[in-house]
């Protein structure tokens, strides 16, 4: 039995002898699934129970980490440490959770702690600090719109943990490290792919079947393909939420260039398509991410959450970690493993260091060089390149770099920035499968174009010779 089931089936004993208090009654099970989720954090994450009063009122629960106890038996954190991870406000599941959240108490709580999560045990409500350090409610979860949805829920503990446990489960998770510092690429991979999901399971769930169909339709068009029969709507789904998430993510690796350190900036994902200065991206980007597609769907919250993840992030420490430069090309793939890990194996999505890709591709160069008897190698006008599983654009970048090295080493001039635009859209070519790739591949693309001077032109069709396609099927 899960940690979900059996939080449910627990609070289903306790009702049925008729005898539960509203609240306090049903503590146990609450605590039970929180600190099965907590367990498998590093550092684990503990509940306890009325924590001390230590000037706000006694909190139900406070979060704790293994570290704020002076032993790992211990069942009481150190006097005096404030819970790490916020506290809990329980109600009966008579109450609203939204609106006791908006209540004296939980700003009590709020201004002591920083971080409340307000529950009826089927309401998940999180109130902490937005962008500019105000209270703002964050994040919600809900298994049952009603006390009485919610009591025929728990009659059926195995089929609404089947239905809901992965994503509430989740949503605990996002709860419990919420507070930590994030640093590491994989950490923040992990954040975007856990609000990838729940945006994919609130598109699998859409009841606005006209949004949907928008969304299908404008990214059908963009990418020039069809979504048909089961598998094609399920790559639908995956496509558009990759996209999303990634284009996002794309923007913010490259506005945090542009804003550098600066710690009163603010990242706006409602203004990704602007930072994305490759045309075909920017006008994918801006035929999707849209208030009148993406609202009727409640993907637009979701994404809002994201946007706020990626403002909590220490940029300083995580380029130091994941090289800027190779960011958006080379976080993909933690991002796709952490989610969907089948995907990633079943189409072959796999890191290839920098280094590698460097050196084959001046090995390659020397062997036109030196065996085909062409003396500029890739930078040779009559040389065609080809890369039939592009993937990001690894390889094609790195050509284009050594074409453009080859070209100044020349005695380089005001047209070599021209002639590498040239090359990339008439003969360095690109394969893919996978849109979310394939976007990151003209992405990288057209930076690198922009760099040297010659962009991609927004006002016209250009664009890089990357293709949507499969290599195999002929």
């Amino acid at each position: 039995m899960d940690a979900v089931e059996q939080y449910l089936t627990s609070l289903q004993q306790i009702y049925s002898t008729g005898a539960a208090v509203a609240e306090t009654s049903y503590y146990r099970a609450l605590e039970n699934l929180l600190n099965e989720v907590g367990k498998k954090l590093k550092p684990k994450v503990r509940c306890v129970a009325t924590p001390a009063d230590v000037g706000a009122g006694h909190p139900d629960f406070g979060l704790y980490t293994s570290n704020q106890f002076q032993r790992a038996k211990d069942h009481k954190p150190i006097p005096g440490v404030l819970p790490e991870r916020g506290v809990i406000e329980v109600k009966g599941w008579k109450d609203d959770s939204f609106l006791t959240a908006k209540g004296a108490q939980v700003s009590k709580y709020w201004k002591k702690y920083g971080l409340v999560m307000v529950t009826n045990y089927r309401d998940f409500v999180v109130v902490g600090r937005d962008d500019y350090g105000k209270p703002a409610r964050l994040e919600s979860f809900r298994i049952a719109e009603s006390e009485q949805d919610f009591i025929a829920a728990m009659a059926h503990p195995r089929k609404t943990a089947k239905e809901q446990g992965d994503r509430l489960i989740e949503f605990l998770r996002r709860v419990m490290l919420h507070a930590a510092p994030l640093t590491d690429p994989e950490d923040l991979a992990w954040f975007l792919a856990s609000y990838a999901r729940e945006a994919r399971a609130r598109v699998e769930r859409a009841a606005d079947l006209d949004a949907l169909l928008a969304l299908r339709t404008g990214l059908e068009e963009a990418l020039g393909l069809k979504f048909e029969g089961d598998k094609g709507e399920h790559f639908f789904q995956a496509t558009l939420v990759q996209t999303l998430f990634y284009g996002i993510f794309s923007s913010w690796v490259l506005w945090s260039r542009d804003n550098g350190a600066r710690a009163d900036a603010r990242f706006n994902w409602h203004e990704a398509g602007w930072t994305l200065h490759v045309p075909m991206i920017a006008s994918l980007f801006n035929q999707i991410a849209t208030p009148k597609h993406l609202k009727p769907l409640g993907v637009d919250e979701v994404l809002n959450w994201a946007g706020m993840v990626l403002n909590r992030v220490d940029r300083t420490s995580f380029f130091a970690k994941f090289e800027e430069g190779h960011a958006v090309q080379y976080f993909y793939e933690p991002f796709l493993k952490a989610y969907d890990a089948d995907l990633r194996k079943e189409l072959g999505v796999w890191y290839t260091p920098p280094e590698i890709v460097k050196y084959q591709v001046e090995r390659v160069d020397r062997v036109v060089r030196e065996e085909l008897d062409i003396p500029d190698g890739l930078a040779d006008d009559r040389v065609v390149i080809l890369d039939p599983c592009c993937g990001t654009g690894a390889y094609l970048v790195e050509a284009l770099r050594r074409i453009h090295r080859t070209l100044d080493e020349k005695g380089g001039d005001a047209l070599v920035a021209q002639r590498l635009k040239k090359a990339a859209l008439d003969r360095v070519f690109g394969f893919e499968i996978l849109p979310a790739p394939f976007v990151v591949s003209h992405l990288q693309i057209g930076l690198m174009l922009r760099q040297v001077g010659a962009p991609l032109d927004p006002d016209s069709d250009e664009r890089a010779g990357v293709y949507l396609t499969n290599a195999l099927t002929g």
